[in-house]
């Protein structure tokens, strides 16, 4: 039994620790640069959005007002058959720049970006979230990367407006620090896996049609890594969004994107073979697959610590020690802060929130579940 609490342990940690630690000692020995410099090809912005009345207006005009030439930036915006008002908002700035499609009936994002790639006219398809704000330089700085033969795709960093104000948004805020560095250190280990999809870009040449029920932001970077071209992150590019404030809205988001990836990672299972793709594949089995898994290896390490408790000391500290920090998570997630553990118990919430919501993600994609359309911030 404590063969089975040590090794659960390890593959609990590995993911989080000990892969982040192997990348970056490979970069530091043998790490890949990417060769930037200032480039003006032609780019279209793509916009999905459904029910964006909200926000529509100013993320349209966040695009059209960056700080690149004019006559080389359009904008699509297509529309999933929304009903708020958001498509008479968007015809309303309609002209040599800005393009509105509807698709009917609702198909979902990658139905929608389908549609709107074979309309753009860019070398370069920027894509943004109905409710993304980009900074005035983030299309200038995303483009540069691309004067590198080597760089297919680009992602930057996702930043949350007000974030600090709920459990949620300090989760979010924290979890997207971690997640950045560790696309710094794969960028530098050769390529990252997967994307923040309301700012990233692709050569127009290398997109292609995504199925309807898969995640663009996860598998359209995965095909471009299939063709060679590596996925870079670029930490100048920033841009910014309004976090969930609800756990539920939260938890079910994270339900589906872990379900629409595990989906993405089954669909290009054969970037798995560590023969034919050698870092791509680690990357993705310890950055992704052992992610998902991680609620498993959470509830075998609990079980065999309860086991072996009295067999020593140390193992009664480790288990206080997890019950402690699920203690606190349940506590963050009910929105009951301890003062003397205010940050932690928020970083504890979203921890255990996004580790239940793999749990379900993974059962529900043994039952052949998929998930198609949704309500943006409803999860």
């Amino acid at each position: 039994m404590e063969t089975i609490f040590w090794f659960s342990l390890l593959l609990l940690i590995y993911p989080y620790f000990v892969y982040p630690g192997v990348i970056w000692f490979w970069g530091a020995i043998a790490g890949k640069r990417v060769m930037r410099r200032e480039s003006q090809p032609t780019v279209t912005v793509i916009i999905p959005a459904y029910n964006e009345a909200r926000h529509i207006e100013a993320t349209l005009l966040n695009k059209l007002e960056q700080l690149y030439p004019q006559e080389k930036l359009d904008v699509i915006v297509v529309s999933d058959e929304s009903t708020d008002g958001t498509d008479d908002i968007v015809t309303m700035h309609v002209g040599s720049r800005v393009q509105l499609l509807r698709q009917q009936p609702r198909a979902g994002k990658a139905a929608g970006l389908n549609k709107a790639v074979a309309h753009a006219k860019g070398e370069i398809v920027v894509f943004s979230d109905g409710n993304t704000l980009f900074e005035k330089d983030s299309i200038a700085k995303m483009v540069e990367n691309f004067a590198d033969p080597s760089v297919g795709y680009v992602t930057g960093s996702m930043g949350f407006l007000d974030a600090h104000g709920s459990a949620v948004g300090a989760g979010i805020s924290a979890y997207m620090r971690y997640e950045n560095a560790l696309r710094e250190l794969e960028t530098r280990f050769w390529s990252i896996v997967g994307s923040n999809g309301g700012v990233d870009a692709i050569r127009k040449n290398l997109y292609r049609d995504i199925p309807p029920d898969q995640i663009t932001d996860f598998v359209l970077p995965l095909h471009v890594n299939s063709t060679g071209h590596r996925v870079v992150y670029d930490e100048r590019v920033l841009a910014w969004e309004h976090p969930n404030e609800a756990m539920g809205s939260e938890f079910r988001m994270r339900v589906r994107v872990a379900l629409r990836a595990l989906r993405g990672m089954y669909y290009m299972r054969a970037l798995l073979n560590p023969f034919k793709n050698g870092r791509l594949s680690f990357s993705l089995l310890s950055h992704k697959a052992m992610r998902y898994m991680a609620p498993f290896f959470m509830l075998s390490a609990f079980l065999s610590n309860l086991v072996i408790v009295g067999d020593s000391f140390v193992y009664t500290l480790l288990l206080i020690a997890q019950i402690g920090c699920y203690g606190l998570g349940v506590l963050g997630m009910r929105g009951i802060r301890l003062p003397v553990f205010g940050t932690l118990s928020r970083l504890a919430a979203y921890f255990v929130l996004t580790n239940a919501a793999f749990a379900v993600a993974v059962v529900k994609w043994m039952r052949g579940e998929k998930v198609t359309v949704w309500k943006p911030r409803a999860g």
